[in-house]
């Protein structure tokens, strides 16, 4: 019985190792894409986007331009708009003949010949008739479809000159890495990307996870005292627990528009899931943002959290392994025994921890609160805020490698056989 139970725990640990790297591989790969994601989705290539803008109004003005036709109403009003620049071009013709006319006498014999036989009152009278004449010329397929040609490629041309100025490197750097011809496409595939690698991650953590409470149900039935190899198993286990723990990211925080819509001309002018923040961080993130921040006190506060949540469990945990076996008479060893029996509260990982799902809750709280204030669903407009923040994968790998090394100390408690 008890080699098969060596033989499980084995197995079960080489089966954790294997899952670790892969959640680890995945999730880091994860962790790029959400972030390439975020910047894709940024509010400055969509709602503070001149190019986003351009693209849907560009869509509204030409499709009006299309559906643009006379109905009775408005020919009335362009009959009599017509009429209006008719009269005062025949006006304005009138006062330039007459002025390019004076001053000699051969105009004055030309204005005489045209006061004689050109009455501008009679001209002026047909002005209805003219009306009617070039309305029906412009109303005639043919024009029109020459109209709408010229009023489009106007308009094209204005939306050509006016362009965005913001700098794009980093947004053509992400699509020509995802071979991406458009933001769209980009999106579309990471969003896949995020998708599917999500689900791997969350189940993969949580048989991890399973295996580890099953090596340590095993071990915490048993009435026998550990075995060397029992014991080397369990904090090898716990060992890659903490690796994944540290190095997958604990926390996304998220704030983003994720609809915002009005109507402009009888057409909808839509943005979705507009980022406003966005940071996927792990603990080895955090500790190399504080070490190469320039602020000293940044510096320290960074080496003096991987001192107490990643360097400590590592040393107790080599220190145990010396204590349990007593390597080479250095059990009792003063710096062994404080490591093991007394640097629990240096330790700090549980703190961390609570930390970790403290600043979950205020940020959480605060973006909830504060876009909630955004959020309206009137005819006019239609603002829909979301808050993206969650706990990941590696906050619930750390949280159990806490719980486990909790039940570690009281294994270590147990009085233990010299060899196998």
């Amino acid at each position: 019985m008890s080699k098969i139970k060596s033989a499980l725990s084995i197995l079960i640990v080489i089966g954790s190792v294997y899952l670790c790297q892969h959640i680890i591989r995945l999730s880091l790969s994860n962790q790029m894409s959400k972030n390439d994601s975020a910047e894709l989705h940024h509010i400055r290539y969509g709602l503070f986007s001149v190019d986003s803008w351009k693209k849907q109004i560009s869509i509204i003005v030409v499709d009006e331009i299309k559906n643009l036709y006379l109905t009775n109403t408005n020919e009335k009003d362009l009959k009599k708009h017509v009429e209006t620049q008719l009269g005062k071009l025949i006006d304005g013709i009138e006062v330039k003949v007459r002025a390019s006319n004076e001053g000699s006498s051969k105009g004055w014999l030309k204005q005489t010949f045209i006061d004689a036989f050109v009455d501008m009152k009679d001209i002026k009278a047909g002005i209805p008739g003219y009306a009617d004449t070039l309305i029906i010329e412009m109303t005639k397929a043919q024009t029109e479809v020459k109209i709408k040609s010229i009023l489009i490629d106007r308009i094209e041309k204005y939306f050509k000159d006016t362009f965005d100025s913001q700098d794009l490197t980093k947004m053509n750097a992400i699509l020509a890495r995802l071979n991406s011809p458009t933001i769209e496409d980009g999106r579309i595939k990471l969003i896949q990307s995020i998708e599917a690698n999500n689900e791997i991650i969350y189940w993969e953590t949580a048989l991890l996870i399973f295996l580890g409470m099953i090596l340590f149900f095993m071990v915490g039935i048993q009435k026998d005292t550990l075995s060397v190899t029992q014991y080397f198993l369990l904090v090898f286990f716990l060992a890659v627990v903490l690796v994944g723990g540290v190095t997958m990211p604990m926390i996304d925080m998220e704030a983003k528009i994720s609809e915002m819509k009005f109507v402009l001309l009888d057409h909808e002018v839509l943005f979705h899931n507009q980022v406003l923040y966005f940071q996927s961080k792990s603990i080895l993130d955090v500790f190399w943002i504080m070490i190469t921040h320039s602020a000293i006190e940044m510096k320290l506060v960074g080496i003096l959290m991987v001192g107490f949540s990643i360097f400590f469990p590592f040393v107790k945990m080599l220190s145990s392994l010396v204590y349990f076996y007593d390597l080479k008479g250095h059990g009792k060893h003063g710096v062994v025994t404080f490591f093991v029996l007394k640097s629990g509260k240096w330790s700090m990982a549980d703190v961390l921890v609570v930390a970790i799902f403290m600043a979950y809750i205020g940020f959480n709280g605060i973006i909830t609160s504060q876009f909630g204030n955004l959020n309206t669903t009137s005819q006019d407009l239609v603002i829909l805020t979301t808050n993206g923040t969650s706990l990941q994968p590696g906050y619930y790998l750390f949280l159990s490698y806490t719980l486990f090394a909790l039940f570690m100390s009281g294994f270590l408690m147990r009085k233990y056989p010299a060899t196998t």
